[in-house]
């Protein structure tokens, strides 16, 4: 079967879809002949992409942590498309500093828009994928396999989402219904350069070991994902070399501890004195903007 051929006529959702991995999987999924339904908070953005995708798409605003909202989505894309073969749970927010300094609520955010957010989006799109004997795939993260300092929020949360997709897997498999995880390192999006413009965050990264201390460009990791999509992979790695670090990763926290010792007591005076970072990126203002006042629906406007 062709690369295009393969995706051709099924539906996939895509959270976080406005904008970084979420965008460019969408049009490398259409680019394949999948039917696009995007969902995030950004609705003109989605608007957008929507409307520059080669094949079928249509856009629904609403809030990834929000049940209710994410059920009425559910049933308008099934009633749109028919069926919903793909999920790729990619919405998520980060947070960076120092735990004893940081935010309560940013900190608590990052855990619900990842985690929490990310077992919404299943239980909401589980009984089409159940109809489909479809594919879920959990965005995750190397932060899930080496837990960095100044990060806990988002380590937490990618280490639960991971734990939840290998347990939803173990649970819906005999249904023909596949879960795989999908692991990143740092990749050129607003996330990534929010973090590069915070000076702290942005010190500690460059001390990081090679290759984690690097910026990978977006389109060959969003390529290893729809590759990844295509043949429903348990396991699916942006970077190859995460890979290896997977069957390393019972060695990475002690390094990683090893690491932060000789770096933390410079790092921790100069961010006691500043401002914890709050959600990083344009993904983390708009979530801010939705809490501030703007209403979640699950409108449709489909291009």
């Amino acid at each position: 079967m062709s690369t295009k051929s393969a995706l051709r006529g099924r539906t996939a959702v895509i959270t976080g879809a406005a904008r970084g991995v979420g965008e460019q999987l969408a049009h490398a999924l259409s680019a394949r002949g999948a039917r696009l339904a995007l969902v995030g908070l950004e609705e003109t953005e989605l608007a957008r992409v929507a409307a520059s995708l080669p094949g079928e798409a249509g856009h629904w605003y609403a809030d990834v942590t929000d049940a209710d909202a994410m059920s009425r989505t559910a049933a308008h894309v099934s009633d749109r498309f028919g069926t919903v073969d793909i999920v790729v749970a990619n919405a998520g927010v980060a947070a960076g500093g120092l735990f004893l300094h940081s935010d309560a609520d940013a900190w608590r955010r990052v855990v619900e828009v990842n985690l929490i957010g990310g077992a919404v989006t299943a239980r909401a799109f589980l009984p089409a994928l159940l109809a489909a004997r479809g594919y879920y795939l959990q965005i995750a993260s190397l932060a899930a396999l080496a837990p960095a300092p100044m990060m806990s929020a988002y380590c937490a949360s990618k280490s639960g989402v991971e734990a939840f997709a290998h347990t939803l897997h173990t649970e819906v498999a005999h249904h023909g219904v596949t879960v795989g995880v999908g692991y990143l390192s740092w990749t050129d999006t607003d996330m990534a350069r929010g973090a590069a413009d915070e000076a702290v965050l942005r010190d500690l990264r460059a001390r990081m070991p090679w290759p984690a201390n690097r910026t990978s460009p977006l389109p060959p990791a969003v390529t290893r994902l729809a590759a990844g999509i295509e043949r429903r992979a348990r396991h699916v790695y942006a970077q190859p070399w995460l890979r290896t670090a997977y069957l390393l990763r019972s060695a990475l926290p002690g390094a990683v501890t090893r690491s932060a010792r000789r770096q933390l007591p410079e790092l921790e005076r100069r961010a006691a004195g500043m401002p914890t970072t709050g959600l990083l990126g344009a993904g983390g203002a708009a979530d801010r903007g939705r809490r501030a006042g703007s209403p979640v629906d699950s409108r449709v406007d489909s291009a």
